[in-house]
């Protein structure tokens, strides 16, 4: 008979059958995780902020992380949103931070998708096909206007955005962008910028801009509490020159096209989050396998019982939510708001819930570095702002519930 650490966690049992195909990829990402990643991710955490493994994602270059999405006719895998996400819950799994690195690729990636522009995706999906890995970032964020980005009834209250002034076959960029994850690194950015004329952000648009243009800066790597595997930095745009035919969607359509790659990523981010849930909650059953008192595991008491009952109902309850929002983000056009931003709302809250309960039945081991579990607590707090807080999220939900009935 087997003990309870040789049997697999039931929380991390897919609880609806996956393809052949995605099944195969999650094992192969899996023994990444185990093998590559997690050897690293304490080292990874204490590292100076702007420490970055080149190592670790060259590694999961080689496994066809960085083009699960690119289409199989451009050199890619061709996963879908249900293969990302499998794939990201297995490294948060792990480490959250190394999930996002790749995750703020595909994000990076999806206006070049989305756009449909042969031009754009011959020139920049093969550059995630080649030897060595190439990294993308999606730049949104702004010193004063987050949320004014992500909400289209918010736009014309916006102030300070990124200006693109049109001039004749290019645009002239100006701003600077706050927060990106992977700018530091990234070889291009989908970045999104007012085109002048138009008040607030009513003229977003989206542009696919090399970083090496000259005029792009990169700023300080912001010293983050957790996440710390990826690096965000603020980006600056002075008198950047892009040509209109790397405008994708036409001018005027960047909330549109942001709405369309938040709706897709946010089942991506539901993983991420269900990752780290279930990290921590594997790390409380390993313990209370082994921690005896009153002469037997802690998990023979009813006490911890009821906690690792309601942890592992919740990380398979998140994982149900994010596979159903994947499944749907691949299945309709345009993406659905509904489904991915339930799942987000839910998975972010479990992870904080269940790295707080893991923490509680590691007791005061639970507080010190040399274990993980107070890195768990410190990054599921992270996906509570990225892709959509709380309060974005509870909007888009309940204008999906308040919508005709035609339209929900």
């Amino acid at each position: 008979m087997t003990s309870i650490l040789e049997q697999p966690a039931a929380a991390s049992i897919a609880p609806i059958a996956l393809s052949p195909e995605v099944t195969r990829l999650r094992e192969r990402v899996r023994a990444f995780a185990e093998e590559v990643v997690r050897p690293r991710a304490a080292q990874l955490d204490r590292a100076p902020a702007e420490h970055f493994d080149w190592d670790v994602i060259r590694a999961g270059h080689e496994l066809g992380l960085l083009r699960l999405l690119v289409p199989k006719e451009h050199g890619g895998l061709g996963c879908g949103i249900v293969g990302v996400a499998v794939a990201l819950e297995e490294i948060a799994a792990v480490c959250a931070g190394t999930a996002l690195v790749f995750g703020a690729t595909l994000l990076g990636q999806a206006p070049v998708l989305l756009s449909g522009d042969p031009d754009l995706q011959r020139k920049y999906l093969p550059l995630f096909t080649g030897p060595d890995p190439v990294l993308a970032c999606n730049a949104v964020t702004e010193d004063a206007a987050g949320c004014d980005l992500l909400i289209p009834e918010y736009a014309p209250h916006a102030a300070d955005v990124m200006q693109a002034r049109r001039d004749g076959d290019r645009y002239v960029l100006n701003g600077r962008k706050r927060f990106i994850t992977n700018g530091r690194v990234a070889r291009f950015g989908s970045v999104f910028a007012n085109v002048a004329g138009n008040p607030g952000a009513t003229g977003l648009t989206c542009f696919i801009v090399p970083l090496d243009t000259p005029g792009v800066t990169r700023g300080e790597v912001a010293d983050k509490m957790g996440y710390r595997a990826c690096l965000g930095t603020e980006l600056g745009f002075e008198d950047v020159v892009v040509p209109a035919d790397h405008v994708v969607g036409g001018e005027g359509a960047g909330m549109h096209i942001n709405l369309q790659q938040m709706n897709t990523a946010r089942a991506a981010v539901a993983a991420i989050s269900t990752g780290v849930a279930r990290g921590a909650f594997t790390l409380a059953r390993q313990w209370c396998a082994t921690r005896v008192q009153g002469g037997r595991p802690l998990w023979q008491h009813q006490f911890s019982a009821r906690k690792l009952a309601e942890m592992t109902t919740k990380v398979d309850a998140a994982r149900m939510l994010y596979l159903r929002a994947a499944h749907a983000a691949d299945s309709e056009i345009p993406a659905p708001a509904y489904e991915p931003a339930v799942a987000k709302m839910f998975a972010d809250r479990v992870a904080v819930e269940v790295a707080q309960e893991a923490m509680t039945l590691l007791g005061a081991r639970g507080y010190l570095r040399s274990y993980p579990a107070e890195r768990y607590l410190r990054e599921s707090l992270g996906a509570r702002i990225y892709e959509g807080t709380p309060e974005v999220l509870a909007l888009a939900i309940t204008e999906s519930l308040y919508a005709p009935e035609d339209d929900f």
